[in-house]
C-alpha cells in the first residue's frame, strides 16, 4: 500500500509500528520509501486485493513522547514569555507551516519563528527574539 506521510518521523512506518484507522490497528510488517511516498505492507493484508481494502484510509499514530521536541499540541494555547524578563507577550493561537522555520502566531498578531524558542513547558513557551521582532 502506498502511504503519504505528513510527518518527518519515518519511524512511524518502521516494521512493528502500529497505526490506527477506522478498521482498527494496523501493524507494519515492512516499508520502504518510493518517490514521495512509502510502500507499506501491513500484517493481515497480503496481496493487492487486500491492500486495496485499505485505499483512502486516514491513518494515525499515538503521539510521540519526546520532551525535547516542540509539538503543535504543546504550543497552541500556551503563554509566550520573554527569556530576558519573563514578561508575557501573548498566547500562541496557531503554528504556521513555513519552509524556513515554523512560526508561532500570537493572539496579538505577532509572528515568532520557532528558532527563537529557547524553552518550553506545559502551557508556557519562552522566546528570545531579536529586538524589534514583536513591534507591531
Amino acid at each position: 500500500m502506498a502511504v503519504h506521510l505528513i510527518t518527518e518521523r519515518d519511524e512511524r512506518v518502521a516494521p512493528g509500528s502500529v497505526l490506527h484507522c477506522n478498521l482498527g490497528e494496523l501493524v507494519v510488517v515492512a516499508s520502504r520509501p518510493h518517490q514521495q511516498r512509502w510502500l507499506v505492507r501491513f500484517e493481515g493484508y497480503e496481496g493487492r486485493d487486500a491492500a486495496d481494502r485499505l485505499r483512502g484510509l486516514l491513518l494515525h499514530a499515538e503521539p510521540i513522547d519526546d520532551p525535547d521536541e516542540l509539538w503543535a499540541r504543546d504550543v497552541i494555547g500556551a503563554e509566550v514569555v520573554l527569556a530576558a524578563s519573563g514578561e508575557a507577550v501573548g498566547r500562541c493561537v496557531s503554528l504556521v507551516d513555513n519552509p524556513a522555520a515554523d512560526i508561532l502566531e500570537l493572539d496579538n498578531g505577532a509572528l515568532v519563528p520557532v528558532v527563537f524558542v529557547v524553552d518550553h513547558a506545559p502551557g508556557r513557551v519562552t522566546i528570545d527574539p531579536p529586538e524589534g521582532l514583536l513591534d507591531l
